[in-house]
């Protein structure tokens, strides 16, 4: 599949095609979303936390079958109380449903406000790579490591490189580096262990 200039942004030099999916659900439609829609790709790691990969980055499919749509400015402008109700909806949409709505109306609103409503503009507008870490890291529940593994996905999925890329890109393996199934499940692995021993160390 080619390039699209309009995710991947003017001026960077893809050093490969754009995937058809990210293969972090196990569910063909929520993987394809991921990679066609940026904002889903932003929700899903806004979602990554105290649950599994797969049930964070199923959320935004799974958003959008309850909303109708993915749109940033909409999302915004929901009552956050019918936000709540659609995290709530059985299955609930995560672990913290209340908490992790309030988290995707505020990403949302900051997409909408100061992007646009493009969330392709995050990485396709920044300058060099300390930019882009710098506008990942300003949106709301996209903390540093998130942001990390964000421009590791950019950088080895979808080609996106800006000058100083290698400044800013993760040396440790993340979920830029899980092309396959199998490799999810390496690095859920990889993962699992390093907690283990952290929490053998705490002991």
């Amino acid at each position: 599949m080619a390039v699209d200039p309009g995710v991947i942004g003017p001026g960077y030099h893809a050093s490969m095609t754009k995937p058809t999916s990210l293969p972090f659900t196990g569910d063909p439609d929520a993987d394809r979303l991921l990679a066609e829609d940026p904002l889903a790709l932003l929700i899903g790691f806004a979602l990554d936390q105290q649950v599994t990969v797969q049930k964070a980055f199923s959320g935004p499919a799974e958003l959008k079958r309850r909303l109708g749509h993915l749109d940033a400015a909409r999302i915004a402008a929901m009552d956050p109380a019918e936000l709540d109700a659609v995290f709530r909806e059985r299955p609930a949409l995560h672990r913290f449903p209340g908490a992790m709505a309030g988290k995707v109306q505020a990403l949302t609103a900051a997409i909408a406000a100061d992007y646009g409503d493009d969330a392709s503009r995050v990485w396709s507008e920044a300058a060099d790579g300390r930019e882009l870490e710098s506008r990942l890291l300003g949106l709301p529940g996209i903390g540093e490591m998130k942001a990390k593994s964000i421009i590791a996905v950019l950088g080895k999925q979808f080609g996106v490189r800006p000058p100083g890329y290698d400044e800013v890109a993760p040396t440790w393996p993340t979920l830029g580096d899980v092309d396959s199934a199998e490799s999810l499940a390496a690095y859920q692995a990889g993962k699992r262990a390093k907690s283990a021993a952290a929490r053998a160390a705490g002991a």
